[in-house]
Parts: structure tokens; C-alpha cells; sequence
């Protein structure tokens, strides 16, 4: 804050005045412009300059191709390209250096957002993306799976029951990639969708799909960041003494005399040997066997409330003492982040990536967000509505031709005879 004193002569006029304090509070009204450490939105050929394939992480028949595309179905612009996953079963690794390193200690919000659309209906394939440091030393073309980064975040989608956009921060005390504990959900529909990462220096974090906030909250509490504030007082333990049985055998009850000598199953007194058995030649006759309704089951003895119950012991909590809050866990980027790169599995390509951008301005990473993916999200499902019509149409047609019957020639002409004769 700072603090402005105009000393005007006692002759200055109103208009003087007022222009002055509009200027003033302009000055003051004007917000600080958001820096942009990454663009992307891959409308030229030139892209490949700026993204490095990672040649060195996997053989050459191991990587996937990526193809530079608008897409099957997009919107108005047909020169709006991304980059898309070509080839099943293949890994897929792609860097790019920021325009100015990121860096946690001038305290910002970091922002990172994309956009995802997955053409190939999937079924099994990462689509996330990373967040790296290592400035000059970052090795672009042996950029994998085992690259440090600062961030992890994106979709990542492996059968019905495994969908999830990852949320991972690095934590430099505990050397460690921390995963958000509770689920956060992906789309997997045939659309564009735009994922949206904002981090806070507060130690907060929120998560946006289609710029719908999703998931929000503090790191601490959905992060394992810190050790718990309380444990278990390891001076305490359960006493000898303590009744935790809520029953107990009743010492009344005895099991019967003969309780054990009740057979499970008698003879049926209803049967009688057929007329036409031979004992000779069928041998003894035996009556079936049923039920014994006398049998009860092997003998328990009756339960009773136990009267020295003295309910579920709770081990007593106390302060943990290596517990101590840490104001920067928002640090995923403490020597400075400046790389992004995709590293991917996918069983089934056709994933396009789309409008990357990395600032420290929630309103700015909105902004490009309405200049790209909002202003082609309509014709793109009109599309993509369009294409399953005529998709449907087809297999309906298919399907159609498949019900008529066949008829060679002879029976054609066959058919025309008996056209003439009626």
C-alpha cells in the first residue's frame, strides 16, 4: 500500500481536483497484469520446433507417432489444430520449455489448463500433463516416466471402474509425489474438455473441468503433506482388566444328556420296500433316509449380557510432537518448473491435446479459455452429433441389407415369369 498527498493551491479549481482524483484512483484501481509462462494452441507447422519428441526414453518402435490434426469432428476454424495420439499400444513422450521459468517463492498461484479430447472412444491411456524443472540440465529427448516433475495433473482413464484426473504435487521434504486421497472424475466422452489446475501460496488448490470447479480445499487436508496432528499416547495401553465382550456365556445353561446321541437324519417311517424288490438279486433293502426334526445342530451354549462390559476401549490421543504445519507445501516449484511435456501409455490412440497455458492468473487461463475452447465447443458437438446420425444411419442401412433375402438369377427370373402369368 502507499499513500498519495496532494497539496493544491487554495485557487485550484473543482475540475482540476476531480481530474486528479480520477486519476488517482485509476492508478490504484488497476489490476497487475498476469504473466504467461506457457502458450500453446498448435495452429502452425512450427510447433514441432517448439515440442521435443523424448526419441531417447523408448525404442523407436515402442513410441507413438503424434499427428498434427484438427480432429474428426472440431469447431469453425479447420485451421484450429492440436496434437493427437496416432498409434494402440504405444508410449508417447513430448516436452516443451516455458517462455520464463515458474518459480513457488514469488508467492502466485500457479495455473495450468488444457484441453482434452478423446476421438477414439478409450478404454485404456493417460492424458495428463507435467510440470518440470531442470532449466539448461533438462534432458528433452530422455524425458519419462521417471523425470522429476513438480505438478502431475490430468485424465488418466484404464476401464470402467479406473477413471480419474490425477492430482500430484511433489514435495520436497518427504522427496515424494503426493496423490490427492479422495477421487477426482474425468470425462470420457468423445469431446473436447478443458482441465483446469490452480495452486495457491495460501496451500490451497482447486480443480476445474469445463471451468466447473470440481474439487477445491486445503493441501494439508486432502494431501498427505504433514504427519497427523495427534497419535495414538504411546504411554497408554489397554488395561488387563478391560471387559470389551459385550456378551458372555451364560453359566446356567447345560447342554442336555443326550443332546450328541440325536442323529441328523432318520429312516423314513413312510417307505416300505417295493413289491418287486429281490433281496437276492437287488440285496438288503434300506429305507431312505429324511430329516430328523428332533436334530438341532451342534450345541452352543445361550449368551447373556455381560455384566462387567465396559465398552470398545479408545486408545488415548495426544499432540504429536513431529507435527508442525509447513507454509510452503504450495513450493512444487522451488528452484524454478521450466518444462511441460506429456509422457503417456495408450492402449487405443486418438487422444488431441489442445490450448495450453501455464500463468499465475486464474482470469487469464479463463480468458484464453473463451477465446479457444468455449468459442469452438458448440460446433464441435454439433459435429460430433452429426457424424454419430450418419453413423447410425449406416449401420441401420447395413443392417437392413443384411435382412433381404438373397436371389440368384434363375430364381429372378423366376420371380419375373410369375410377374407375367398374374
Amino acid at each position: 500500500f502507499f499513500f498519495v498527498i496532494f497539496f493544491l493551491p487554495q485557487s485550484a479549481q473543482p475540475a482540476t481536483m476531480k481530474l486528479l482524483f480520477s486519476l488517482f484512483t485509476a492508478a490504484i484501481a488497476a489490476p497487475v497484469s498476469a504473466e504467461v509462462y506457457f502458450k500453446e494452441q498448435f495452429n502452425d507447422d512450427g510447433w514441432t520446433d517448439r515440442w521435443t519428441v523424448a526419441s531417447d526414453w523408448k525404442s523407436k518402435s515402442e513410441l507413438g507417432k503424434w499427428d498434427h490434426t484438427v480432429g474428426e469432428w472440431h469447431g469453425p476454424d479447420a485451421d484450429d489444430k492440436g496434437i493427437k495420439t496416432s498409434e494402440d499400444a504405444k508410449f508417447y513422450g513430448l516436452s516443451a520449455a516455458l517462455a520464463k521459468p515458474f518459480n513457488s517463492s514469488d508467492k502466485k498461484d500457479l495455473v495450468i489448463q488444457y484441453s482434452v479430447k478423446h476421438e477414439q472412444k478409450i478404454d485404456c491411456g493417460g492424458a495428463y500433463i507435467k510440470l518440470m524443472p531442470g532449466g539448461d540440465k533438462f534432458e528433452a529427448t530422455k524425458f519419462g516416466g521417471d523425470t522429476p516433475y513438480g505438478v502431475m495433473f490430468g485424465p488418466d482413464i484404464c476401464g470402467s471402474s479406473n477413471k480419474r484426473t490425477h492430482v500430484i504435487f511433489h514435495y520436497d521434504k518427504k522427496d515424494d509425489n503426493l496423490l490427492i486421497k479422495k477421487n477426482v472424475g474425468c470425462e470420457d466422452d468423445q469431446l473436447s474438455h478443458l482441465y483446469t489446475l490452480v495452486l495457491r501460496p495460501d496451500n490451497t488448490f482447486e480443480v476445474f473441468v469445463d471451468n466447473k470447479s470440481v474439487r477445491e480445499g486445503k493441501l494439508d487436508d486432502e494431501f498427505d503433506f504433514l504427519p497427523a496432528k495427534e497419535i495414538k499416547d504411546p504411554d497408554q495401553s489397554k488395561p488387563e482388566d478391560w471387559v470389551d465382550e459385550m456378551q458372555m456365556v451364560d453359566p446356567e445353561d447345560k447342554k442336555p444328556d443326550g443332546y450328541d446321541d440325536i442323529p441328523m437324519e432318520l429312516p423314513d417311517p413312510d417307505a416300505s420296500k417295493p413289491d418287486d424288490w429281490d433281496d437276492e438279486d437287488d440285496g438288503e433293502w434300506e429305507p431312505p433316509m429324511v430329516d430328523n426334526p428332533d436334530y438341532k445342530g451342534p450345541w452352543s451354549p445361550k449368551m447373556i449380557e455381560n455384566p462387567d462390559y465396559k465398552g470398545n476401549w479408545e486408545h488415548p490421543m495426544i499432540a504429536n510432537p513431529e507435527y508442525e504445519y509447513d507454509h510452503d507445501m504450495h513450493a512444487v516449484c522451488k528452484d524454478g518448473c521450466t518444462h511441460v511435456g506429456f509422457e503417456l501409455w495408450q492402449v487405443k490412440a486418438g487422444t488431441v491435446f489442445d490450448d495450453i497455458i501455464v500463468t499465475d492468473s486464474l482470469e487469464e487461463a479463463q480468458k484464453f479459455a473463451e477465446d479457444t475452447f468455449f468459442k469452438k465447443k458448440d460446433a464441435e458437438k454439433e459435429m460430433f452429433d452429426e457424424a454419430q446420425k450418419q453413423e447410425r444411419e449406416s449401420e441401420e442401412a447395413a443392417m437392413g441389407d443384411e435382412d433381404m433375402p438373397d436371389f440368384d438369377e434363375d430364381e429372378e427370373h423366376m420371380m419375373g415369369d410369375m410377374g407375367d402369368e398374374f
